[in-house]
């Protein structure tokens, strides 16, 4: 009985061996815990703060918009469309990229100017076209208006209502929100298998060239690489250096599936024409349409479980209400 048992512990190993070696080198499972900055652990209360200061519109000037409004938590951290909609109805001029995930990122919008969450974090409230707030001390007048004072002392101490504070919380929450076990983490593991048209696409972004930038684990190494498509200067709008023109953050393919629509400027309505116009415009490939129709299937399984968070009661004081001018 104990060869019987030996015998079936070693097929395993070695089907588990066989199995992995079809994956392409690099290719792994998302990683299950994020990097966290020294100056700002982890704690469940900072996180409860974060999630509600996430969805707390009085981060805006007209008390209408919050990060959840671009980077909606129920449609998988962003809002299908092009271009977002901000302060007066303004429009922005880039696609929002998702929060889920985004922990994981060295850099962060697309021009990578925020090297942390919380550098993020404290743009979006004074960009004009998206909170519009005139200044970091508006924001924390409206906030200390709502009630979120106390909240702060609770968390961080005392003389602790601060607009970095604030962003820290929101940091904090947000290195919560990650997309494990998709499907191809699942396979990689040997603990479940993806469709032969998924496998296909997963060899043929290889072949390709594809992953040469969306590599390892978090499907993007991270870089600027030149995408000269479009009109929007990337990362020069930031440097204004010649040589950095049309560069861009390479993104993550992690739930591509699920973030249409595609690129910086959110031109590509369907995550096919994406992969089409990028087999294009980065590798001088033209690919026939069964290979956009097996990477598509690839990077479907890619789409991870959505963190489940429930919507927090935000603090208000009682008796009146809050009446911010637009």
């Amino acid at each position: 009985m104990k060869r019987i048992l030996l015998l079936v512990a070693s097929l395993c190993i070695l089907g588990t061996s066989l199995f992995a070696a079809t994956i392409p080198e690099g290719m792994a499972p998302l990683p299950t815990q994020v990097p966290v900055p020294s100056n700002n652990p982890m704690g469940e209360a900072k996180i409860a703060l974060g999630k509600q200061l996430y969805f707390e519109p009085a981060l805006s000037k007209s008390g209408e918009f919050s990060c959840n409004s671009c980077h909606n938590l129920g449609t998988w951290g962003v809002d299908n469309q092009q271009f977002s909609i901000g302060h007066q109805w303004q429009r922005g001029g880039r696609n929002a990229p998702t929060v889920f995930n985004a922990a994981f990122w060295s850099k962060q919008f697309w021009d990578g100017r925020a090297p942390l969450l919380e550098d993020q974090a404290k743009g979006p409230p004074l960009n004009p076209v998206e909170m519009s707030s005139k200044d970091a001390e508006s924001v924390m007048a409206q906030l200390k208006e709502a009630g979120y004072e106390p909240l702060f002392q609770a968390v961080f101490g005392k003389n602790s209502f601060t607009y970095d504070n604030m962003a820290k919380a929101i940091a904090a929450f947000e290195r919560t929100l990650i997309t494990p076990n998709a499907p191809f983490d699942k396979f990689a593991r040997g603990e479940g298998t993806i469709s032969a048209a998924a496998q296909r696409g997963m060899q043929k972004v290889e072949e390709v060239g594809c992953t040469s930038c969306h590599s390892g684990d978090l499907f993007t190494n991270n870089a600027f690489v030149k995408f000269a498509y479009g009109s929007d200067n990337g990362l020069k709008s930031v440097t204004h250096d010649k040589g950095d023109d049309h560069l861009f953050r390479v993104q993550s393919w992690r739930n591509v599936a699920m973030t249409a629509p595609y690129f910086h400027d959110g031109s590509a309505k369907t995550l096919a024409e994406a992969v089409r116009v990028m087999a294009k415009v980065q590798l001088d490939t033209e690919l026939e349409e069964s290979d956009v129709s097996d990477i598509v299937e690839f990077l479907k399984t890619l789409t991870g479980e959505a963190p489940k968070v429930i919507y927090p009661v935000l603090p208000r004081p009682a008796g009146h209400a809050l009446n911010w001018k637009d």
